[in-house]
């Protein structure tokens, strides 16, 4: 059949994004519509919110990862905007400038960049903002952001290694608007650099 949802986020990873306000203080901001290629990460950000408005002025940013147990935290923060006043097309969001404590999230600071990293996410890339431009609608900037630097916990490398270990990270991922985890790894692609390197989990998170 035919359809035409409201939405396509057909299962694309969380997201937050930290990025530095006017006034020097940080802003953090869910958000889904996100993928890399290689070290380049392309990001589609609502036009008129304050992340945008800062990549604009300051192109500095953090790309923090969040796992399935942080869904609660991003919720919080779903429904806050930075942008005073709260725009027409955000009518169910209201004003927010402490988005790390309206979380409940700690900010961490970077090495290369200003704004501060999420210290609860295991995955955070440092990164800068080098090409901005409108979708065809004007409803959204998308960004190009080189990664300068990439922080995980230990938790989820591969020791001794410079390798996520695909079996103990697992990304909170957006389905049309619901939250979700990873299921059971079902296999590895030709090009895996740790397929026989990693020991997969049991369902009660345990190795095996």
């Amino acid at each position: 059949m035919e359809i035409k949802p409201r939405i396509l986020y057909f299962g694309t990873p969380v997201v937050l994004l930290s990025t530095e306000n006017d006034d020097g203080s940080p802003n953090l901001a869910p958000m889904s519509s996100a993928w890399a290629l290689g070290w380049t990460v392309v990001l589609g950000i609502a036009a008129d919110g304050q992340t945008a408005h800062n990549l604009r002025a300051r192109p500095d940013l953090v790309i923090n990862l969040p796992g399935p147990d942080q869904w609660e935290a991003v919720e919080r923060l779903a429904p806050l905007t930075g942008r005073f006043p709260v725009p027409a097309t955000k009518p169910r969001f209201r004003h927010e400038r402490a988005k790390f404590e309206a979380a409940g999230l700690t900010p961490e600071p970077s090495r290369l960049v200003r704004p501060p990293r999420v210290a609860e996410c295991p995955l955070q890339l440092e990164a800068r903002s080098l090409i901005e431009q409108s979708d065809t609608a004007g409803q959204f900037l998308i960004v190009e952001a080189a990664v300068l630097a990439v922080h995980a916990d230990p938790r989820v490398v591969v020791p001794d290694t410079e390798h996520v270990d695909p079996a103990a990270w697992s990304p909170l991922v957006y389905n049309f608007r619901h939250y979700f985890g990873l299921g059971p790894e079902l296999g590895h692609s030709f090009r895996s650099e740790t397929a026989g390197t990693v020991e997969a989990l049991d369902g009660s998170g345990n190795r095996r």
